[in-house]
């Protein structure tokens, strides 16, 4: 397993247990027809830690599983930024969490909130990430 496929990993298993304990995991199944939308992050029948829990999540780990390949464009931090609020349990962590998946994945990192300090100096250049 490569680093970035470990790391990752990893990283789904610290938002399975971030969203348990900000209480925005449910033991709930959504139903096939909130699965069944076709936009972004299923905006029109689901909430976004509903879409991470029964879809984001999911479909990474079986990517993963299978050996699969990651995607290699993605943009989880803009839309945790819009979805969660203030009020939201753990919110600085939920949202820096997701920007550092997408920076995993994608190489980038759009997050313009809640930004921590190794943020910031990843934003001036300090880090990078190697495909490798």
């Amino acid at each position: 397993m490569s680093h970035r496929i470990s790391l990752v990993s990893q990283q789904l298993t610290e938002l399975t247990a971030l969203l348990k304990k900000a209480s925005l995991w449910s033991n709930e199944p959504v139903s096939a027809e909130q699965l069944a939308s076709t936009q972004p992050f299923c905006i029109d029948t689901l909430r976004f830690e509903q879409w991470l829990q029964h879809v984001f999540i999911i479909k990474m780990e079986q990517l993963i599983e299978l050996g699969m390949p990651l995607p290699s464009s993605i943009a989880l931090c803009p839309m945790a930024e819009e979805a969660f609020s203030d009020q939201t349990p753990f919110v600085s962590e939920l949202v820096n969490l997701l920007a550092d998946i997408d920076e995993a994945t994608s190489g980038k990192r759009l997050q313009t909130k809640y930004l921590s300090t190794a943020d910031v100096n990843s934003k001036q250049g300090v880090e990078t990430w190697d495909e490798s």
